[in-house]
């Protein structure tokens, strides 16, 4: 479960970034490989922070490592914070947002995603998308 505040109890074990990468009304998901945690559903370029990483350089590693690509850290804009709830954890969310201007060469790293779509974001929500993605989508795009 996904919420827009802490609730009690809430003990993050790590927290994980990740983007809505935007390019002409399409947002960028990455298809997970089987053998990854929640493998074979699909997700938007995420990650987990690292020790002392702040939640920017985490995104703009986590977008280069799984996309190739590398964008001016003034380019991105933060969305929000979610904390969310699994039945064995809970963790921080960070979701941020990047407008591409133009079409990206996607370079897949094929140690953890097996291919990529361009997507209109109420189209992804018709995917078996990875957790609580399709209630961050509905949340980012204002979508029922």
């Amino acid at each position: 479960m996904i919420f827009t505040r802490k609730v009690e109890g809430f003990d993050p074990k790590f927290e994980i970034v990740g983007v809505f990468c935007e390019h002409e009304g399409k947002i960028l998901l990455l298809h997970r490989n089987d053998n990854k945690p929640q493998g074979n559903t699909w997700g938007v370029p995420a990650g987990k922070v690292e020790d002392g990483e702040d939640i920017t350089h985490a995104i703009l590693r986590e977008l280069e490592q799984e996309t190739g690509i590398s964008i001016d850290p003034d380019q991105l804009k933060y969305f929000t914070k979610l904390y969310v709830r699994y039945p064995e954890y809970d963790f921080v969310y960070h979701i941020f947002h990047l407008r591409l201007n133009k079409p990206q060469n996607i370079k897949i790293n094929s140690n953890e995603h097996k291919g990529f779509v361009w997507i209109e974001p109420r189209n992804a929500l018709k995917l078996n998308l990875i957790g609580d993605l399709g209630k961050c989508i509905k949340l980012f795009y204002g979508l029922k």
